[in-house]
């Protein structure tokens, strides 16, 4: 049973504004330290719009799958489902299979995650967790005001993911893309999946003017996560990405299947400064804190690193404004998408460039942001000169 807390006007050394990954991430870690046990925490997390307020009832359901590649098992071992030590890689004209070892690819889904975490933070005492939207966050001289619908909170310091929206996309010096899919779990009667490999990337559906892509994720011959994904501005009708997956699912040679499940999410993809926003006491975190990988849209495993970089901080109380460091990768990340801002129909080629000839392990420890400047060159000259020449001659107006 998740606690419950309802105490209008309750002092904590801490305040999750908003649950996501990020936030659970850095609340499992912080409680798995051992370090902040003399400290409280509220974690706060919006209701389903068909519960109670203050009812916990949200984080029970598979809402979403996150995927990530390491080298070695780390902490959310016990919540990945799959493993790929495979990959494929295809657009129109190629396909090409990607040893990706040392790595793996792994599969997390959003319950299986939320109940890793769950069952060991609720066992803290000094951890609350409680669903209520939260309308009000006022930072003040020595302390936060934090406001929900139904109670009111002060706090030493708060960790806002609640995401603003209009903020970023209303502002014009940084390109916004979204990273926006809609994902089918099935089962089908013809056995014709290969569950030994991942399809990371498939450029043969139609661009449409657009970076459009298959995922596919097999769990068995017969089970497979797809998802039709676009890299672009807009969003589209839900009928077009149902559409799209179901074309695909023909042309593996599939007539007979059942959905299992549903996913669908769209994810900002921008280089927009998020960390101007900290202030003495509170730190934007996860998509709020331009935590999400710019390039790519992958958050897990960015989320992870980060959330591992601010419970160290923590404990060295320092400014919270001291805490971002810009690194060359969020440069990288800005040519990318200053390329798909304004010609959104390359993204095929640009990536195609760089798998068909590139090493994929060093593509994924590049991605990873682990590279250093030798591999860097190494995997950016397989990308098309002229377009990063032009958007680098571009980005003096982000500096």
């Amino acid at each position: 049973m998740r606690r419950i807390l309802q105490n209008s006007m309750k002092h904590f050394n801490y305040i999750f504004t908003g649950s996501g990954l990020a936030a659970l991430m850095t609340v499992y870690k912080m409680a798995q330290s051992g370090a902040f046990k003399d400290k409280t925490i509220l974690l706060l997390d919006e209701p389903e719009t068909s519960g109670r307020t203050g009812e916990a009832n949200s984080k029970k359901t598979n809402d979403r799958t996150w995927c990530f590649w390491n080298i070695q098992k780390g902490i959310w071992e016990p919540a990945i489902s799959k493993k790929w030590d495979s990959a494929l890689f295809a657009n129109a004209d190629f396909k090409r299979d990607l040893d990706l070892q040392p790595y793996q690819y792994n599969m997390v889904q959003g319950l299986d995650f939320y109940n890793q975490v769950f069952e060991f933070i609720l066992n803290e005492k000094n951890i609350n967790y409680v669903n209520q939207k939260v309308t009000d966050i006022n930072e003040l001289e020595n302390h936060v005001f934090v406001a929900t619908e139904t109670d009111s909170y002060t706090c030493d310091t708060v960790f806002n993911s609640i995401y603003n929206k209009a903020e970023v996309e209303n502002q014009t010096k940084y390109p916004v893309l979204q990273q926006h899919f809609i994902g089918w779990f099935i089962k089908s009667k013809e056995a014709v999946f290969n569950p030994d490999q991942a399809t990371f990337m498939d450029f043969s559906v139609e661009q449409k003017g657009n970076t459009r892509f298959m995922y596919v994720l097999p769990t068995s011959t017969t089970e497979a996560l797809l998802e039709y994904t676009l890299f672009s501005h807009d969003l589209l009708a839900k009928e077009e990405y149902e559409q799209e997956i179901e074309k695909y699912i023909r042309k593996l040679g599939i007539h007979n299947f059942e959905i299992i499940e549903k996913e669908q999410g769209s994810i900002p993809m921008t280089c927009y400064p998020f960390w101007k926003k900290t202030t003495k006491r509170v730190l934007n975190i996860g998509t709020a804190g331009g935590w999400t990988k710019a390039s790519t849209g992958y958050t897990f495993k960015n989320s992870d690193k980060k959330s591992s970089q601010l419970v160290a901080f923590l404990q060295e109380e320092k400014d919270l404004r001291q805490f971002h460091t810009k690194t060359k990768f969020w440069f990288y990340d800005l040519l990318l998408l200053d390329i798909l801002d304004r010609h959104n129909e390359l993204g095929a080629s640009i990536f195609s460039s760089m798998f068909k000839r590139g090493n994929p392990t060093l593509i994924f420890k590049f991605l990873d942001e682990e590279t250093s400047y030798l591999e860097d060159l190494q995997v950016i000259l397989k990308c098309p000169k002229t377009l990063f020449i032009k958007a680098l001659v571009r980005s003096i107006r982000y500096l």
